[in-house]
């Protein structure tokens, strides 16, 4: 079983990743792992830590000479900012109280949920974990993930379609690969990830005004993933559903308040007549439409999966909400920290890893073994005499 844990605070030593059950042979690229990392990082919009940080991976174990042994693979990311939070940050005792204590929650962020959960008397315990500096990680991990999946020609990417209230309206039922893929380079040359150029403009015009105002945007992306075989994910339960899974990965990125697959809520003013994705034989079964989003009944049906997923904007205002202080109970503005006015672009591509993720675990329970080889003879079985 393919899984992974992570640890880190934002502002620590770094970021830690453990993935277990990654098949041996794969050939891993560190520079395909750095690549994903600096997508992450851009974006119009971004706040000044992407100034500070230019994050790299280490690995400290489970690969050897550029392939993966077969046994669990431990991944390093070090935080440069970590030098001006020795002291804030440090196991060490002596240095208790040398840092003043954060008391003003935000709202919409973890803060006053997570203070009370865990029984803190500063938010700062909380903050470090919840933020979404930990995605840096998953971006690190996805991209393994990534590799593992190009093996069998299976391609993923994503482009921005909503900031604020600059937004494109986009029939995802009826593009086929390749015009994904055009959308995909097009938005890797956008500073917001939109693949076109007139609404681009619109969504930095909307970023502008919320820096001028001291506020925060959010929007939409999709992320999809072509040449997906038929049958990943199962009908058979409800926690292996790939719909399932899928939505709960995307929900998990920091931020996320909304998921759809294929056309999504569109399909609630249709009759079922004009969205089911009529069938077809040609030497393999094919549809000319892609209205469920390449899932049917929890597994993958052949077509390119198709996933929507909408971002609240960022709680961190530098025109601060109001609040109540944790210790006096006092009304007060909401702390400040250091924050993107939007990262949309950025959600994008940890939406591409998290569902790499998804995806490989499934390949792998559908064509597991212990090794690439072993991989490859049960997907090219599955494929001659059921596909």
């Amino acid at each position: 079983m393919l899984r992974f844990l992570t640890a880190g605070e934002s502002h620590g030593k770094g970021l830690i990743g453990i993935v277990e059950g990654m098949p041996s042979g794969l050939k891993v690229s560190k520079e395909f792992i750095h690549r994903e990392l600096k997508r992450r990082q851009q974006g119009y919009g971004r706040g000044g830590r992407m100034k500070i940080e230019s994050d790299e991976v280490e690995f400290i174990s489970g690969i050897r000479w550029g392939k993966t042994l077969g046994s669990p693979i431990t991944l390093l990311i070090k935080n440069r900012d970590w030098q001006n939070w020795e002291k804030a940050l440090n196991d060490d005792p002596q240095f208790e109280g040398s840092f003043p204590p954060v008391t003003k929650p935000r709202p919409g962020h973890a803060d006053l949920a997570g203070l009370i959960k865990y029984d803190h008397s500063d938010i700062r315990n909380v903050l470090e974990r919840s933020s979404a500096r930990e995605t840096a990680m998953r971006v690190a991990i996805g991209a393994l993930a990534k590799q593992l999946l190009e093996e069998f020609n299976i391609n993923i990417g994503s482009f921005v379609t909503k900031i604020g209230t600059a937004s494109l309206s986009i029939d995802t039922h009826n593009l086929k690969e390749k015009d994904l893929i055009e959308l995909l380079n097009k938005a890797d040359k956008s500073p917001v990830r939109c693949p076109f150029e007139p609404l681009e403009n619109k969504m930095m015009e909307v970023i502008d005004r919320a820096i001028k105002t001291g506020d925060s945007v959010g929007g939409s992306f999709i992320v999809f993933a072509t040449n997906v075989p038929i049958g990943l994910g199962s009908y058979v339960h409800w926690d292996r559903k790939l719909d399932s899974r899928i939505a709960a990965a995307m929900m998990s990125i920091q931020a996320i308040k909304a998921v759809e697959i294929g056309d999504g809520v569109k399909l609630a003013d249709e009759f079922g007549s004009r969205v089911m994705d009529e069938i077809f034989y040609n030497g393999k079964f094919y549809r000319t439409t892609n209205h469920m989003g390449g899932i049917e009944g929890g597994m993958s049906n052949g077509m390119p999966i198709i996933v929507k997923a909408t971002m609240k904007p960022i709680p961190t205002l530098r025109k601060p909400l109001k609040s109540v202080d944790i210790i006096t109970k006092e009304p007060v503005e909401a702390a400040y920290e250091r924050s993107d006015i939007c990262a949309v672009p950025a959600a994008s591509i940890i939406g591409e890893a998290v569902i790499a993720w998804c995806l490989a675990q499934a390949f792998l329970e559908k064509f597991g073994g212990d090794s690439l080889g072993d991989i490859k003879a049960s997907y090219d079985f599955y494929n001659t005499k059921r596909c």
